[in-house]
């Protein structure tokens, strides 16, 4: 009786030092996220409201991207792929600091919003988006649903709105933008749940094995993942209710 007790009080003490971890590991990775965050509205306002610095992008008025402009739009997207590709090879710290990279090119991109946008529907957006992202990553850590079978389907999805909004790029079409809008919500805000879900259980699945390498550069990447369901699903949602100047 002694012994068994003595096991399942270890058990016990491993599973509060796992909880303990999940706390840190998932606070990292929102703290990583927020700095992001900050570092690409920074840019984006910086940049979106001096014409002088917007036109080396984009015409001030027409808003029509010029060279620069459409490496830009697309330099955040090859960014995500050449990070998932280089992960294994960088260090925490270098991981780190091509995610802050990764988020000021980001801002460069998304600089035409303060010139297309009224500042308060901006702000308005914004705060709508970061009580949904809040609700659904807290229903995604705390549900005992296994969701993990939405991956597949919600990746789909977004290869989907990809090929559609670059088509919709030269066809100008609204109607296309709306359903692009409507879906892209739709699809991040499941995808806002799935990811915060998976993170939590890459983490207690490697939890044992001690290598804090991996568990930095885990919360970089679990930190990218929850900072672009929150910036897409604020640029529909920004599509759909924003108000243009």
């Amino acid at each position: 009786m002694a012994e068994f007790n003595t096991i399942r009080a270890g058990v016990g003490a491993r599973a509060g030092q796992i909880d303990e971890g999940l706390r840190a590991h998932m606070n990292k990775v929102y703290g990583t996220m927020s700095v992001g965050m900050f570092l690409t509205f920074l840019v984006a306002w910086a940049v979106g409201t001096s014409p002088e610095l917007l036109s080396v992008f984009r015409n001030p008025e027409t808003l029509q991207p010029n060279i620069l402009g459409w490496i830009v739009m697309f330099a955040p997207l090859i960014m995500v792929f050449a990070f998932g590709a280089a992960i294994n090879k960088l260090s925490a710290a270098g991981a780190q600091l091509f995610f802050y990279a990764f988020a000021a090119v980001m801002g460069l991109s998304l600089s035409w919003i303060f010139v297309a946008f009224t500042g308060f529907s901006i702000a308005q957006v914004f705060l709508v988006t970061a009580i949904s992202f809040a609700g659904l990553s807290l229903w995604g850590y705390t549900t005992k649903k296994d969701i993990s079978g939405w991956g597949s389907f919600l990746i789909m999805g977004v290869i989907g709105l990809i090929v559609a909004s670059i088509i919709n790029i030269f066809l100008g079409s609204p109607a296309i933008q709306f359903a692009i809008s409507v879906l892209g919500v739709l699809i991040f805000a499941g995808l806002t749940a799935y990811d915060t879900q998976s993170i939590k259980n890459e983490y207690v699945q490697h939890a044992g094995h001690g290598d804090s390498e991996w568990m930095g550069k885990a919360a970089i990447m679990g930190a990218l993942r929850l900072y672009l369901d929150f910036i897409n699903m604020f640029m529909f949602l920004l599509q759909l209710m924003g108000n243009r100047e």
